[in-house]
Order: structure tokens, then sequence, then C-alpha cells
């Protein structure tokens, strides 16, 4: 593993410390030896999650979303809005929103079950995107971790990378850093295609099944390829999880993720 020894720490990510999972946690859905590798490497790639109908009802429901948002981006924005780049790749955020489908999924007790294993008590959604990735331009997203794009208190929080259909490096799977989480939000800088945490790095291309999780840390650095596969495309929904009280800090304040129409709670504090 390669990393550029550049990186600085966040300015907002002052003593840092990884908390590992106690070791007196009950699980429910992970293993012990799965728990260690998480807490080691940043990342867990869980097999056979989901039912082929399962994904089949979540794809139907995204994509007419997905395709209003490439719509108004193409013909309202120039084709160019925020990450979305009409033809290369579509971010769809706050979908729970417009989906009862999407809004169980993301309570589904798998999602629910596992996030308790790594986070404990007390889980509310913080933020689902779907992300389509296509052909029209060869276009990788960066190295990022999640917690660069909005810091948020606590910092560790757990993204759940679903792919819809098979990835791997042809088509776009995520790349991980492993290790590097454990040192809390780096410092990211602006790019034309997304912020940026690190300028050379070796990670682990992570591929995965339709029916799979590609759960990782929020402190993860990781990166998606190009989809490579001609007339493609790489449908991926992703479920970030944050504890009960989380904030984010934006100009200085302080403001509660608790808004009950797209961040609700999955498991409550007992």
């Amino acid at each position: 593993m390669t990393i550029d020894t550049t990186t600085r720490p966040h300015p907002l990510n002052r003593d840092f410390q990884w908390q590992d999972v106690p070791p007196d946690r009950v699980l429910r859905a992970l293993s012990p030896a799965q728990v260690d590798a998480f807490d080691r490497d940043g990342f867990l790639r869980i097999e056979n999650v989901f039912t082929p109908e399962e994904l089949a009802a979540v794809a139907r429901a995204i994509d007419p979303i997905e395709a209003a948002h490439e719509k108004y981006v193409s013909e309202q924005q120039g084709g160019s809005f925020r990450l979305t780049s009409s033809g290369t790749i579509t971010f769809t955020a706050h979908i729970v929103k417009q989906s009862q489908t999407l809004r169980d999924f993301a309570a589904h007790p798998a999602i629910r079950d596992i996030a308790h294993d790594i986070m404990g008590d007390g889980i509310r959604l913080y933020w689902d995107q779907s992300v389509y990735k296509k052909t029209g331009k060869k276009q990788e997203f960066p190295w990022h971790q999640d917690n660069g794009y909005t810091f948020i208190e606590p910092q560790q929080y757990l993204t759940f990378w679903i792919p819809l259909a098979d990835v791997d490096e042809e088509n776009g799977c995520p790349w991980i850093v492993p290790g590097l989480h454990r040192g809390g939000t780096l410092e990211h800088w602006v790019t034309p295609i997304g912020l940026k945490c690190l300028e050379d790095a070796q990670g682990v291309a992570v591929p995965g099944k339709a029916g799979d999780i590609i759960l990782f840390s929020s402190l993860a650095p990781h990166r998606t390829g190009p989809n490579l596969r001609e007339g493609s495309i790489r449908k991926a929904y992703i479920l970030q999880y944050a504890p009960d009280g989380a904030y984010t800090i934006v100009d200085g304040e302080e403001v509660r993720q608790d808004d009950e129409e797209r961040q609700f709670l999955i498991e409550p504090a007992p």
C-alpha cells in the first residue's frame, strides 16, 4: 500500500481516536472475525444479503427517479450539476423521500442488524443516493472519504455500498485503502470531478455481486474507476447511517441530522 505522505488531517479533525467495536457487544449478523476485519481494514464485503427480487424492486423504484434527474441535468443544467455529468455519472440523493419501497429497504432487517453490530443502538439513516455510472465518458471518481464532503461528528459512521448488478474492476467497483480510516478525516481538496484526499494510493479492489453489501467506514478512503463495459450502466444504491444525535459542522454551526422525512431511526436506543 502506497500512500501520499503529504496528506494532513481535516482542520476539524482534532484528537480523533478510532473506536473499535466493544468485545462484549452481542452480534446479530456479523461474526467476531468480520467485526475484527472491519476495525482493522475499514471495510468488509458481506455476501448474499439480498434476494434478486428485493434488488429488482429497488432498481424499479430508482430508475425513473434517476432518469428524471438525468433529464433535468441535461436539459436545464447544461449537462453538469454538482457531481452529476450527463452520460457519465448521476448522483440522485434523498430518494427515500420519493419511494416507500426505498424507505422500507433503508430499514431492511439485515441492514439494521449489520449496523447494530458495528455501531450499537440508536442509529439513523443519514444519507441515501443512487449512483449510476455510464459510459459516455471514461471517468473515475477520485480518492475521498465520505466524511470529507460534509464533516460529521462523530466522524465514524457507516456506508452501505449496495451493487444492484455485479461490479468489478471493468465497470467501476470500489477501491479502498485499508487501515487509513483509523486516523480520522483527512484534508480534502477540490477537483473538477469531486473532492480528493489522496494523490497517490494503491488500494484494494472490492468487487461485489448483486445481493452483496460492500460495507465501509465513513473514514475509509475509496475511489471508483470508470465504467469500461460499453453499453452498460453500473448501478449502485448507497445508504449511510450515523449515530442518533450526530451533527454536521457547516460554517462553524452544528446542525443535527434528524430530519424524520429522510433521516429516520432504524435502530432506536434502548
